[in-house]
């Protein structure tokens, strides 16, 4: 009797046609299920935190061991493990090639499993309940700076074998032209991850060495200009490979590729020149620098990493609304987006990750990077409902968009429960949007953050303001936001648990509900062909599986043969005619009024705050 056959140590996806490397693909998932265990945990977490302001029997001393743990759970543990699944698919899948030492990126899981375990223990115990940002004078057990360090040092591991994927596919010829535009997106990311690693490093390094009696003192200045290249440096990480994903979402979703590729690429890079200069908002009240150093930094340097972002504004919609036009809707402004697949939980899960993060999430970033509006809200719920539009409304939102489509890929697994699918973004879209709406109204009317008891019970002196009308109703709004954000969380994981467990096994499943691959799109490695005309864009061959504008309803027939690229006609007439995504340019001055009204909120706000005159 022979023994069975040893499996081929690669596959040729029957979906995207990509050659899929089998230790490449199992690490990639491990590490985005171990994502999805701290996403629900830190879920979990979410919903006893917001209840507690609602009466829910929960001791001080828990909820900052919970706030403590969640904000770890959430903004490192849960984001950094998928961004590494991400990084392995990225460099592996899309470029088909292997996957670098295995067994040592096996190794790097495995020490970045039990660095988590060491630092939740430690928060939970009550022995390190010193929040995100850890602070000296403040300590904490040893254990939990050693578990922070331990996943710090694997994620930059991660970051070194995605690298070692990126550069060894090039040597070896893998893959013709540049580099697809949603793996150059990750290498952006990779890069900011190491400074920003290595800066995070010597911040905890101090800590660990003060726990164990090595140094007698840390100064939290030295201390603070260090963290916050970790604190808000690892939010960049994200911020860069949400980008990507949003990138990789318009390939997956409608075929289709910026009006622009090497624009986009340019504002990439601009993210690693810039954006890490964002973290001096968090320094703006410390002695330890210069007022010209924190006013060049949170201004003029500042500016570049927005104009990055901004950028990005323009050629994700725009990206949409070409694919859109190139498929027959080219109707009006808006038609396009009137006729965009919105039951495909990809395309309402970029959508509105794209809307809350521009119009939410980055205004007011932006807002609390000028030193004046800075000092009236940093302490209040302002600054918590910001990162919440951030890594929830934004990020996490994304992450389970193409979610849908990587887990199927990579389990060779069915979508389980479609119906749920189709639902689960609008209801987390939802939740997150009240969430996060709710904590910046509240931290407006001068809320804090980080206060178990905002009546100060117990206090020598008697604090009434925050029981005071309309409060409490703002924070009612804040929980029931948590509620369902909540709700849609669990539908989520129970998706994906669902089809990780149970779903049918198949060479070929679906990945989402629409699939619209592209061999130009961008998921593909940026080529042209001997007969196209210097720089036409490289022509997409894309397969639909459900909502053409034949059978949609949509209101124009299907695009004919040479009409992709940059060259087709967006189909309207006068001034309009001459825009590529007129939509697009339109909901951008809509986008830039948004911003100047909020800025004069913001300015109307603060002379009310510190009157003149």
């Amino acid at each position: 009797m022979t023994a069975p056959a040893a499996p081929a140590p690669s596959r040729t996806c029957n979906v995207t046609g990509f050659v899929v490397e089998r230790e490449g693909q199992r690490l990639a998932l491990a590490n985005i299920i171990a994502g999805f265990v701290m996403l629900a945990f830190g879920g979990f977490q979410a919903i006893l935190i917001a209840l507690q302001r609602q009466g829910l029997p929960l001791s001080d001393d828990w909820w900052y061991r919970l706030v403590a743990s969640h904000g770890a759970t959430m903004l490192l543990f849960w984001l950094i493990l998928f961004e590494v699944g991400a990084l392995y698919w990225g460099s592996t899948m899309l470029l088909n090639t292997r996957m670098r030492a295995p067994r040592l990126a096996w190794a790097n899981f495995a020490m970045m499993v039990v660095g988590i375990l060491l630092a939740q223990w430690a928060m939970l115990s009550g022995n390190a309940t010193v929040m995100f940002t850890a602070y000296p004078p403040m300590e904490a057990h040893t254990l939990y700076y050693l578990g922070v360090l331990l996943f710090a040092v694997g994620f930059l591991l991660a970051c070194v074998f995605f690298l070692a994927n990126v550069i060894a596919a090039k040597r070896e010829g893998t893959y013709e032209g540049s580099l697809p535009l949603v793996v150059y997106g990750l290498v952006a990311a990779a890069v900011i991850a190491v400074y920003s690693l290595g800066s995070g490093a010597i911040a905890y390094g101090m800590l660990f060495l003060q726990s164990i009696g090595v140094l007698e003192t840390v100064d939290p200045a030295t201390y603070r200009l260090f963290f916050w290249g970790i604190g808000h440096g690892a939010q960049q990480v994200n911020l860069a490979v949400m980008v990507a994903v949003w990138y990789a979402l318009i390939g997956f979703t409608l075929g289709g590729r910026p009006l622009n590729e090497g624009l986009s690429r340019v504002a990439f890079l601009l993210y690693i020149a810039f954006i890490h200069l964002g973290a001096v908002h968090h320094l703006l009240v410390d002695p330890g620098l210069g007022t010209s150093h924190r006013i060049m930094n949170t201004s003029y340097m500042l500016y570049l990493a927005v104009l990055a972002s901004l950028i990005h504004a323009f050629s994700i919609p725009g990206a949409m609304e070409v694919a859109q036009r190139e498929r027959g809707f080219k109707r009006g402004l808006f038609t396009w987006l009137k006729k965009l697949p919105w039951r495909e939980p990809g395309v309402s899960a970029l959508v509105l990750s794209v809307v809350y993060f521009g119009f939410i999430a980055g205004t007011s970033g932006v807002l609390m990077g000028t030193m004046q509006l800075n000092m009236l809200i940093h302490n209040t719920l302002f600054v918590v409902g910001h990162f919440h539009a951030t890594v929830v409304s934004g990020t996490t939102l994304a992450f389970m968009g193409i979610s849908y489509y990587l887990i199927p890929l990579l389990s060779q697994r069915e979508l389980a429960n479609p119906r749920m699918a189709r639902q689960q973004p609008y209801v987390f879209g939802v939740g997150v949007a009240v969430l996060t709406l709710g904590m910046l109204l509240a931290g407006q009317l001068g809320v804090p953050r980080r206060v178990a008891d905002l009546d100060y019970e117990g206090a020598q002196v008697g604090v009434e303001m925050y029981s005071a009308a309309p409060i409490p109703l703002v924070m009612g709004l804040v929980s029931v936001g948590a509620v369902l954000a909540v709700i849609g969380g669990v539908q989520f994981i129970w998706v994906m648990a669902k089809t990780l467990i149970s779903g049918q096994r198949s060479d070929q499943p679906d990945a989402g509900l629409t699939f619209a691959f592209a061999q130009g799109s961008t998921l593909s490695p940026r080529m042209r062909t001997s007969d196209e005309p210097e720089g036409a864009e490289p022509s997409a061959t894309t397969t639909l599986t459900e909502d053409r504008p034949d059978e949609a309803g949509g209101d124009g027939p299907p695009p004919t043969e040479g009409s992709g690229g940059s060259g087709h006609s967006s189909g309207l007439r006068g001034r309009w005619a001459k825009f590529e995504a007129p939509g697009t340019y339109a909901l951008v001055l809509v986008f830039l009024a948004w911003f100047v009204v909020l800025y004069l909120v913001a300015h109307v706000n603060l002379s009310m705050s510190w009157p003149v005159g």
